[in-house]
Formats: structure tokens, sequence, C-alpha cells
């Protein structure tokens, strides 16, 4: 009787270990082909405050730090970022920060997906003007 409560002991820590490295415990990504993990690396070992993550056709995902401020300090290092390549920041609606320039309109989303981390959601009109 004590073997299988060892046993079990060692594989209830086994998991535990399974999960906490593998950032199991974090939610789901909007992304489908990133892990939390890998997420969480590329941010942990940049400098910078907005980090991208992926590329799709229509999009581009980036990550920041919400420093345990809430979305607004994350909206503030989006408009920075933004704002560097000649946006123009025009006004926040819900989650959706809204930039202009030359007469085009760009939208920056932005979700909480843990108190720590905000993802962000940009058109990949602005990946081509920041090239």
């Amino acid at each position: 009787m004590k073997k299988i409560g060892v046993i079990l002991g060692i594989v209830i820590v086994m998991i535990g270990v399974f999960i906490f490295v593998n950032k199991s415990y974090y939610p789901h990504l909007p992304i489908e082909h990133l892990s939390a993990k890998e997420v969480i690396e590329k941010l942990e070992e940049s400098d910078r405050k907005v980090v991208e993550i992926a590329s799709e056709d229509e999009a581009i995902w980036y990550i920041t730090r919400s420093e345990n401020q809430g979305i607004s300090i994350a909206d503030e290092q989006i408009k920075e970022m933004i704002g560097s390549k000649g946006w123009i920041f025009k006004e926040k609606e819900g989650s959706g920060l809204f930039f202009e320039k030359d007469g085009e309109r760009l939208v920056a989303t932005t979700q909480m997906w843990t108190k720590k981390y905000v993802i962000v959601k940009i058109q990949s009109k602005f990946y081509s003007a920041n090239g």
C-alpha cells in the first residue's frame, strides 16, 4: 500500500513539473502554432518592450508586459512603437487603438492574456510600412 502511495506521489510531482516547465497553466493563445512557453521566452530574451511573436497574412502578433498595471501600460507601449513609424494615434475604442497615416487607417487590438502579459494584433499594413 505504501508503494502505491509513493508511486502516485512521484507521478503527481512529475505532472506538476511538466505543467510548470511547459507553462501549460497559461491560457491558450489566439495563435495556433505557438506555445505559451515559446512566446514568453521570446519576450524574456529580448530587450524590447514589445516583441513580435507571429506574422500572418492579415496581421502581426506581438506580446508585451502589463507590469501589473493593466492594459494601459501596454497601450502606451503600442502607441509609442506604432507612432515611431509615422502613424498618428487617433482614438481608443474598446480594445482597439486607431491610427492614421497618409489617409490610411491602422487598427491595433489588445487582449489581456494574463495579468502580466498583453497580446497585441496589428493589421499587416503596419508591417509593410514598417519594413
